[in-house]
């Protein structure tokens, strides 16, 4: 039996994106080389349906979103590396996917948000983040409850990137 490159890739796709949800949920903190690896891995996962007008679409689409996540970023609305997971992210899904990306990573931050907002939920994150022996956060901004957005955005991603290998 040979792996394919593409599978690999898409595997290795996925464990980085579970990574970055994890980080963030733990620490509000992606690192910088979660989204390089996406950015790296992405040729092979695209080399196996080259197409050069794909790749610049795709580029095209990755380099929009980062740079409205970078004024969303200068206001204060967005992480960095929730910008940066999200226009890896956003080269991964190309074109097409692109918008079933935005919204899907809308509707789960917005739940992930309504859930953080509850009494539970909160009491919930709490208590998690403690059995992961990280100490309270603080939200900044006037808020009361930080929200890890990048777990939207590795979730949004990995729905949006596997689901035709799995539908």
């Amino acid at each position: 039996m040979m792996l394919q490159p593409q599978a690999i890739a898409l595997t290795a796709f996925g464990v980085v994106m579970a990574f970055a949800a994890f980080e963030d949920f733990r620490r509000l903190v992606i690192p910088n080389l979660l989204p390089i690896l996406l950015v790296v891995m992405w040729p092979v996962y695209f080399a196996a349906a080259p197409s050069f007008y794909g790749a610049l679409a795709a580029i095209g689409c990755a380099l929009a979103v980062f740079l409205v996540g970078a004024v969303l970023f200068a206001r204060g609305y967005l992480g960095g590396g929730d910008v940066k997971l999200l226009s890896a992210a956003t080269l991964w899904a190309g074109p097409a996917g692109t918008p079933e990306l935005l919204m899907l990573t809308g509707v789960l931050g917005g739940a992930l948000a309504l859930f953080l907002l509850a009494p539970f939920g909160g009491h919930l994150v709490m208590a998690a983040r403690a059995l992961l022996g990280q100490p309270m956060l603080d939200a900044g901004h006037g808020r009361t409850t930080a929200v890890p957005y990048g777990v939207a955005i590795a979730g949004a991603a990995l729905i949006v990137t596997l689901h035709p290998y799995f539908g």
